[in-house]
């Protein structure tokens, strides 16, 4: 599986971008995954996660409320929906995907910068 993440750009505080993560790889859906970001200075962080029927879903408590994580298996698809976007939230975005037999993300995309404004 290869991962390929785009959506990003730069919006205002209190503005909304959806970002989205493309899939190659006709076993995408044997995967779980999961957003990340860095800012910069900063450690890489967790955002959120789906796993691979999207029947769970989890957050980093910072993005609760705000940002939905959802997939469509059938265009090997995560997207990750970021409203009421705050200054804090800059960051370059990367998606990760780890099989189900496997507990670390080990296929990574390339990252896609956000940028909110204040």
């Amino acid at each position: 599986v290869q991962l390929q993440a785009c959506g990003g750009g730069l919006v205002q505080a209190g503005g909304s971008l959806r970002l989205s993560c493309a899939a190659s790889g006709r076993t995408f859906s044997r995967y779980h995954v999961g957003w990340f970001r860095q800012a910069p200075g900063k450690e890489r962080e967790f955002v959120a996660a789906v796993s691979w029927s999207e029947s769970i879903t989890d957050y980093a408590d910072s993005v609760k409320g705000r940002f939905t994580i959802s997939r469509d298996n059938a265009k090997n698809t995560v997207y990750l929906q970021m409203n009421s976007l705050k200054s804090e939230d800059t960051a370059v975005y990367y998606c990760a995907a780890r099989s189900l037999l496997t507990a670390k993300y080990d296929i990574w995309g390339q990252g896609t910068q956000v940028t909110v404004s204040s």
